[in-house]
């Protein structure tokens, strides 16, 4: 059965892409789009408001910090929500296989994997590096393999509640991994294409960014380590409420 899918995008002076992304988004899919403006200096809300999204706004830079913003104003009645960046590195059109397991009802977390069908260069030699670490490292806690952190990514919006987000900033994706291993949802990971990004990279594109950015996964894993317990207690109430929502 279909449910109602909404795309967030966190973006960032993103203006020479977000048109792309908004318009290679398949429309028959998707029931609604915001982009979560980080604090843009250039055109990316206006443009993107043009394209039809709806705009929100959180200045305090953060991947993690727009993303919880722009779950502040998700519509009621969303049944799964999909992550997806603003710089076109990911192909929109692939959306569907990502929300295809959960629309079956086989898998509450679905991850595009860009490791296999990267373009070359799309991938900087430290995000391969800092995938392939932190992967075996998710694997040594929980058992379970990985092959990416990739932003592309789809999710159950009731285990979004249940998972309850908090960071703020690019421990985000790694974050939402070690949560739904740690609660015991569904996961899949499917193959997504990923090229060059237009413009440049906010962290992956300078050395101080991946280092940080590195750090700040590293340290969320080592935390998992000793927090890791079971949580087959929780009960369908118990859950966590997105931002906003009660």
């Amino acid at each position: 059965m279909r449910g109602t899918i909404t795309v967030i995008i966190p973006a960032r002076n993103e203006e020479q892409s977000i048109a792309k992304v908004l318009r290679a988004i398949p429309s028959h899919v998707v029931d609604h789009i915001i982009v979560c403006d980080n604090g843009s200096t250039d055109q990316t809300s206006t443009i993107a408001a043009q394209e039809g999204a709806v705009i929100v706004f959180e200045p305090v830079p953060g991947y993690g910090a727009a993303c919880l913003r722009a779950l502040e104003s998700l519509p009621d009645g969303t049944d799964i929500v999909v992550f997806l960046d603003a710089d076109f590195s990911d192909d929109p059109s692939e959306l569907p296989a990502l929300i295809a397991p959960i629309e079956a009802g086989e898998f509450d977390l679905v991850l595009g994997s860009r490791i296999e069908s990267a373009e070359p260069g799309a991938l900087t030699p430290q995000q391969r590096f800092g995938n392939w670490l932190a992967t075996r490292l998710l694997r040594v806690i929980y058992g379970r393999s990985f092959s990416d952190l990739g932003p592309f990514r789809a999710i159950r919006r009731t285990t979004l509640e249940k998972i309850a987000m908090k960071d703020r900033g690019m421990g985000w994706t790694v974050e939402m991994q070690l949560k739904t291993l740690r609660y015991g949802f569904r996961i899949k990971e499917v193959p997504v294409s990923y090229r060059p990004r237009i413009g440049k990279s906010k962290i992956s594109g300078t050395i101080s960014g991946s280092f940080r950015a590195g750090c700040k996964i590293l340290f969320l894993i080592a935390t998992e380590i000793f927090k890791k317990k079971p949580v087959s207690d929780l009960t369908e109430d118990q859950g966590g409420k997105l931002p906003g929502k009660g």
